[in-house]
């Protein structure tokens, strides 16, 4: 008999007294302390124990350690165990020790955000000078604040990430320190001086914009010091917006130098090889809708007539047969999630080669393709469809200003060029139309927002800031996409083959309560109870009508939903009216659709595909699509500061565009730009915030600035460092020429 299979069934008292002993009996050849007998223990012996001690008093013999080892940082990622600074483990419960990560606040304070769940601790300035935005940390709880929030202080920094910070150069009294362009993170990074022996070190002016390497972490001994590792330039160089976002959000911009080769070897055109195993459409007229703009077209449709019904074929780029799985490409890829659209430049998730030219169904040219051909009904109803590889040739690259000349303003010039194609773009319309109509019977939420694109001037500066309207092209697309999106969820679905779904949840009941309790006050009630669904929103929209609080009422129901994200847990699409939905679509710009490539590829071989763990992959898609928004919306508030900066003291008309317990945020008419009026600006009053009504309310007067109200704004001061405007209140003050001034 082994000394294992001896020890297993010598097995002490001690380890008998596991109240799951059986349990783990029945599971484990060489049972292990259950869980709940390790809490146990700790427990009673009411203190952080160490890794000796705690193995002498669960009898854990020698041969077990590694095991146990591995059983005590399992409980460890699972928040049922921490170790303090010396390495004793501990319940964190106990010890009042709470594990999370850092948010800072450009005042100075901060909040740790519990990886549990949970309040937010609330972190003094003081707390804040060890750390940097973001870190995670361990904190103790030691009472409340003068606003009765809990409030923390950090034990121990369990991870530092931040190694590279930007922001501009400062001098003062002969000290140098940089500011962090990113405003959570407060502290004053001091510049080291050049290493000794450098060849040749970098120079920076004071106001310049760097990035530099931190050497030194914040503590409570001393500020965090940083290495000058790259001169980006002046803060109002062309571009500079764009390059400061990029390092801010830390978005990959430069591509692997594996992911560059792997891209040289790739062909420039369809090969004879690459028509193996697909269909050949290139016979078909399949064509490109997209905007004046774009250069990446993931997407060409056909439709004509079937019967009383249609058949409806999306051709959607095949970049999986270029970009293979564990690839250098794929990579890169991974890393960006997506691609991102800035103002006059985009940060691509492929190489150009691929994302505006191998890939890219542009005119005229090959291309290999995924193609999801569906049958619809009279109706709109999709009775069965097909995915399959193919080879494509696009006949027309169209434009939506195109598309709708010729179909809706039956403008006979634009008519007479697209006559090849005009046919089959009739028969797409007569289609839209029924799924449109089937779009309201499932009850989908449209709400009514405003788009803007900026028009600049040669110099690279905006010349004005225009409105851009969907028009019914642009409608007849999305329905197109939506009904391939549909297909492809329902197939990966049918077939059991794991992959990431579209999801979005209904709201939270708090979220529910809260906008209940704020539609009663307008004699308005959303239907569904407990549980409503999208059909309750658009009936609710469909009351609403027109009324003049439109605006409000949509908008505060929107706030009521939760974000879509990517995951692997196929809840549906609540704003959609889908129970099953996915992105296929466009995977030369979203790292999902090219997963669900690879998945739909592998179920028609009936095999699965698997590239990991779809959970965190759907956490990091989730994540670079909302680093991209947040990079995107910093770049657009920059470039609206510096449109705006020349116009202080001028007035304007506008709508509250939101209510915040430090002001109001008003967005202005016909200029599209959004600034504060802080609440010391409201008047000769004491306001409160109003959470429920969406208001900020005078006490004494009990004058209201709530949610969409008109407003007369002047314009007192742009921060382009911050990226901030504000305005005052200008009831008394002519607006010039009777609207803003744009």
């Amino acid at each position: 008999m082994s000394n294992k299979a001896h020890n297993t069934k010598k097995l002490s008292k001690i380890r008998r007294a596991d109240p799951q002993f059986e349990r783990e009996k029945a599971q484990y050849e060489h049972p292990l302390p259950s869980r709940e007998y390790i809490l146990q223990t700790l427990t009673a012996q009411g203190a952080p124990l160490a890794f000796g001690r705690l193995v002498e008093l669960l009898d854990v013999q020698s041969f077990e350690l590694d095991p146990f080892q591995r059983r005590l940082g399992a409980m460890a990622r699972d928040a049922q165990l921490m170790q303090n600074r010396r390495g004793d483990w501990l319940i964190p419960d106990k010890a009042d020790l709470v594990r999370g990560r850092v948010a800072g606040h450009s005042d100075g304070f901060g909040f740790l955000i519990p990886e549990e769940g949970g309040a937010d601790l609330f972190l003094s300035a003081k707390e804040m000078d060890k750390v940097l935005h973001g870190d995670k940390v361990i904190a103790r709880v030691i009472g409340v604040d003068r606003k009765g929030r809990p409030e923390g202080k950090i034990v121990e920094v369990t991870e530092r990430v931040n190694r590279f910070v930007v922001g501009r150069v400062v001098e003062e009294h002969g000290v140098r320190f940089v500011v962090a362009e990113n405003k959570r993170i407060s502290q004053d990074i001091l510049l080291a001086p050049p290493e000794k022996g450098a060849k040749k070190a970098l120079k920076a002016q004071s106001g310049q914009v760097v990035m530099i390497e931190l050497i030194e972490q914040p503590s409570k001994h001393g500020q965090p010091i940083g290495r000058l590792v790259e001169v980006l330039g002046n803060y109002a160089d062309p571009g500079m917006e764009i390059e400061i976002a990029l390092r801010k959000h830390e978005l990959p911009y430069e591509f692997s130098t594996a992911a560059s080769a792997e891209t040289r070897k790739l062909p420039d055109t369809v090969r004879k090889s690459d028509w193996k195993g697909r269909e050949d459409l290139t016979g078909l007229p399949l064509v490109t809708i997209d905007s004046e703009t774009a250069r990446d077209f993931d997407d060409a449709v056909y439709c004509e007539r079937q019967g009383k019904g249609f058949r409806l074929v999306v051709a959607i780029a095949d970049v999986s047969h270029y970009v293979t799985a564990s690839g250098a490409l794929d990579a890169d890829a991974y890393a960006r999630g997506n691609s991102v659209y800035f103002p006059r430049r985009v940060i691509p998730m492929l190489p150009e080669k691929l994302s505006n030219g191998l890939c890219s169904l542009n005119p005229q040219v090959e291309r290999l393709c995924m193609v999801c051909d569906m049958a619809i009904n009279a109706t709109g109803a999709i009775s069965r469809y097909r995915f399959y590889p193919a080879v494509m040739f696009s006949h027309a690259r169209l434009t939506y200003t195109d598309v709708a000349a010729a179909l809706y303003d039956h403008d006979a010039e634009t008519r007479a060029r697209l006559a090849p194609v005009l046919p089959h773009l009739e028969v797409l319309d007569t289609l839209y139309r029924q799924l449109a109509k089937e779009r309201v019977k499932r009850g989908a939420i449209d709400f009514e927002t405003v788009e803007t694109r900026m028009i600049f001037d040669d110099h690279g500066k905006i010349e004005r800031i225009e409105p851009y309207e969907r028009n019914d092209a642009h409608r007849l697309i999305e329905e197109c996409m939506l009904a391939a999106n549909v297909c492809a969820s329902e197939f990966l679905r049918g077939r059991e083959q794991p992959s990431l779904y579209r999801v979005h949840e209904g709201p939270t009941p708090e979220r529910l309560v809260k906008l209940r309790d704020f539609l009663v006050t307008f004699g308005f009630q959303l239907g569904g109870g407990d549980t409503p669904k999208a059909q309750d929103y658009a009936k609710l929209l469909e009351k609403i009508g027109q009324r003049p609080d439109r605006q409000l009422l949509q908008t505060v129901m929107l706030r009521s939903l939760r974000q879509a994200i990517y995951s692997p847990d196929n809840v549906g699409h609540f704003g959609l009216a889908y129970e099953s939905y996915t992105h296929f679509t466009s995977p030369i710009r979203r790292y999902p659709d090219l997963l669900v490539h690879r998945a739909i590829k592998s179920a028609l071989l009936a095999k699965q595909y698997e590239p990991g763990n779809w959970e965190e992959i759907g956490l990091h898609c989730s994540m670079t699509e909302r680093r991209a928004d947040d990079a995107t919306r910093d770049v657009e508030a920059w470039l609206k500061c510096f449109y705006m900066k020349d116009r202080v003291g001028e007035v304007f008309e506008g709508s509250i565009s939101s209510v915040v317990p430090f002001g109001i945020f008003v967005a202005l008419d016909g200029v599209f730009v959004e600034g504060l009026v802080h609440v010391s600006e409201l008047g000769q009053d004491y306001f409160h915030f109003d959470e429920k009504s969406h208001a900020m309310v005078g006490e004494r007067s009990g004058r209201r600035f709530r949610l969409s109200d008109r407003v007369n704004v002047q314009l007192t001061r742009v921060d382009m460092e911050a990226n901030k405007i504000d305005f005052r209140l200008a009831d008394a003050l002519p607006v010039r020429g009777g609207k803003a001034k744009h």
